[in-house]
């Protein structure tokens, strides 16, 4: 049986309303972890949700020992959620799921061998998008390559937030200080080793994505103003450019 002592594999999994999916992800999840024949540990951790995905969860941690949950004091993002995940994590590696099925838990074994392997981060790049527009793929696909044009450094394009990361990982990106945090580029920062696996992404298994245009629109700014300097320098051209025209404007109406 699991035990939660010394947990070989953390698995954290940030929660807003899915109560409709928490069960058949345990289920499954269950499943993929307990072939491993190794001690883990499930992490959810809660980010305010209004419908009763908490109850449900602290319920479920009674009578399941290898699950934990951690409940912040209000929606706070997935961001802050993924972070209490990773500082609370106890296992040799940790693992990043989503709650809403769309990345299964049959794909941990495939992550568990890379990482056996040598890769201190294991990424999984979607090969197929199940249930998304042509609108949303081609607007990621451009999104991703545009901010590794104006990044220092390479982040993984098409690939979601699901992934394993080692203790040595984990215990880097914990020590990063910054309080606005995309975590994407903050698991590329940290320069580690890694492998990139390919999935095919199934369609979410119910409720709806919290991840509307705006949302996405936000995160996307963050990630750009984050990990790249070249907006900053444009700003500062257009600036001294707009300085220089008002001189000179102002010079040549003194001389008229």
């Amino acid at each position: 049986p699991a035990s939660v002592a010394a947990p070989f594999l953390s698995v954290v999994i940030p929660v807003l309303d899915e109560a409709r999916n928490l069960g058949a992800l345990h289920r499954e999840l269950s499943e993929s972890l307990t072939r491993l024949g190794r001690p883990y540990e499930i992490l959810f951790v809660d980010d305010g949700s209004k419908d009763g995905s908490v109850d449900f969860l602290r319920l479920f941690a009674l009578s399941v020992p290898s699950v934990k949950v951690i409940t912040l004091s209000r929606n706070f993002g997935k961001e802050a959620a993924v972070t209490a995940g990773f500082e609370h994590a106890a296992g040799d590696a940790v693992i990043l799921l989503d709650a809403d099925l769309q990345d299964p838990p049959e794909l941990i074994p495939d992550m568990v061998a890379a990482w056996r392997a040598g890769a201190d981060v294991v990424c999984m790049r979607r090969r197929s998008r199940a249930g998304e527009t042509w609108f949303k793929r081609t607007s990621a696909s451009l999104y991703y390559r545009l901010l590794n044009r104006l990044s220092r450094f390479d982040i993984p394009h098409d690939t979601g937030d699901v992934r394993l990361m080692s203790r040595r990982a984990v215990d880097a990106l914990n020590q990063l200080p910054e309080r606005n945090r995309y975590m994407k580029g903050l698991f590329a920062w940290i320069g580690m080793p890694t492998q990139v696996l390919l999935y095919d992404r199934e369609s979410r298994a119910a409720g709806n994505t919290k991840w509307n245009f705006t949302a996405l629109l936000g995160l996307a700014f963050e990630g750009i103003t984050s990990f790249s300097t070249a907006p900053l320098r444009w700003t500062t051209l257009v600036g001294v450019l707009a300085s220089a025209w008002g001189t000179l404007f102002g010079l040549w109406i003194v001389a008229k």
